[in-house]
């Protein structure tokens, strides 16, 4: 589980900012207890969600978890000349500040803190510590700066021996988990397995992920099946079916040959959504299949692209980052989504849920704790600020209540983080 990401000189973050999934307090009166995850050493979060106005940084959030996976994930398959992937904030005259990132999460029974920083070219810092609970104090696996790197020999002797082995544009553990490091493999793991974030505005790329889970009949595919039809969306079910992949009639002669190659023997999975038919009395008299991606609406097919990775997560307990969940789906179709993912029956595995949105209708229907809404608003110098609710002070040196009309307030400005509009 995710206990907390930060992220410094990224895009419009300049500043350090942290998003938090710790709850603030175990419980209060009028809080949601089941949002919370309690039989841990921790009180974590299953679900937050990030508001702002358009442009001001909520992308960048989820863009920077997505970044940051794939640094660790694709730093093995660096060679030595090859630039990293610096998007520093471009605003600051001169800014050449390294972009850094931090996560903070729990597996098998350990509490890890790995983070980094780096330019262009070259890692500047990186570093590992772990511990066991919330109350132990986190031990230093190994600490890399422009001098070298110092390991802890007794508690991280995986690292021991490859310290000039490295590039100085790839990270230390990577390395470490590449040459059969057992605790550098759980960190690298923790990224390739735990950590999803998609996009809900390009979700075609997940298309293929969702048909195939529905094609292979796997547990997490039923799930989605019975969430559609507790929907209401118009279909009975859905049937998958494989095709021949056809080449296009335009294609170059010179490629032909090595196109033929490559898809020989191969085939692209295709759904059906299989509808009632129905008499002339409006009896139910047999059912229809449609090709899916022909006769559904624009925001049934969102939601199905997106069904593989969300039943995925709640099967296999882990992190899915959305950003703008909303987009294209009705606002009562999103709170189906949170109420998965805080409700323990359907979340049994305590998965995790961070998503961006601007439906403010979820402020108003107490699906959320205070500590589960946070905002992004940008300063006078157009750098992104990130806060929770409950960071909030009002001039009478009051904080929001948990009664509070969320959703007014937000509209109404009390919270900041929402655009400003000239009127000329």
């Amino acid at each position: 589980m995710l206990l907390d990401f930060t992220v410094e000189n990224y895009r419009s973050f300049y500043e350090s900012k942290t998003l938090s999934m710790l709850a603030q307090k175990r419980s209060e009166p009028g809080e949601l207890e089941y949002n919370v995850v309690t039989e841990l050493s921790y009180d974590i979060l299953k679900t937050v969600a990030i508001y702002g106005a358009n442009s001001s940084g909520k992308s960048n959030m989820a863009s920077a978890l997505g970044t940051m996976r794939q640094c660790v994930l694709f730093s093995v398959k660096l060679n030595s000349e090859d630039p990293l992937a610096y998007d520093p904030f471009l605003l600051l005259e001169g800014n050449k500040k390294p972009t850094m990132f931090e996560v903070t999460f729990l597996k098998d029974n350990f509490c890890y803190r790995y983070g980094f920083s780096y330019s262009a070219r070259i890692i500047v810092a990186e570093w590992l510590f772990r511990g066991t609970t919330k109350r132990s104090k986190e031990q230093a696996l190994f600490i890399r700066d422009e001098e070298g790197i110092a390991i802890d020999e007794g508690k991280f002797p995986e690292g021991v021996g490859i310290e000039s082995k490295v590039n100085d544009n790839r990270l230390f553990v990577s390395l470490c988990a590449q040459l059969g490091g057992e605790i550098s493999k759980q960190v690298i793991s923790w990224f390739q397995t735990d950590l999803n974030v998609l996009s809900g505005l390009d979700n075609r790329a997940y298309n293929r992920f969702s048909k195939t889970l529905f094609h292979n009949k796997k547990a997490a595919s039923k799930e989605a099946l019975k969430f559609f039809k507790a929907l209401q969306l118009g279909f009975e079910d859905i049937a998958t079916r494989e095709e021949e992949i056809s080449i296009p009639d335009d294609i170059p002669k010179e490629i032909l040959p090595f196109l033929t190659r490559e898809i020989q023997g191969k085939k692209n999975i295709e759904i059906d959504s299989i509808h009632k038919l129905y008499n002339d009395k409006g009896e139910v008299c047999s059912s229809v299949k449609f090709p899916f991606d022909e006769k559904e609406s624009s925001g049934t097919r969102k939601l199905f692209d997106i069904s593989g990775p969300i039943f995925d997560t709640l099967e296999r307990g882990t992190i899915l980052v959305i950003d703008e969940l909303d987009a294209k789906m009705h606002p009562l179709i999103s709170q189906q989504i949170i109420r998965l993912f805080n409700n323990p029956r359907t979340n049994p595995h305590h998965a995790q849920l961070i998503f961006t949105t601007h439906d403010t209708h979820l402020l108003s229907s107490k699906m959320l704790r205070r500590d589960q809404i946070w905002f992004t608003e940008k300063n006078d110098v157009e750098q992104t600020d990130l806060y929770c609710l409950t960071d909030i002070v009002f001039p009478d040196g009051t904080k929001p209540r948990n009664d509070a009309n969320y959703e007014k307030n937000y509209i109404a400005g009390r919270y900041g983080a929402i655009p400003y509009i000239i009127n000329e």
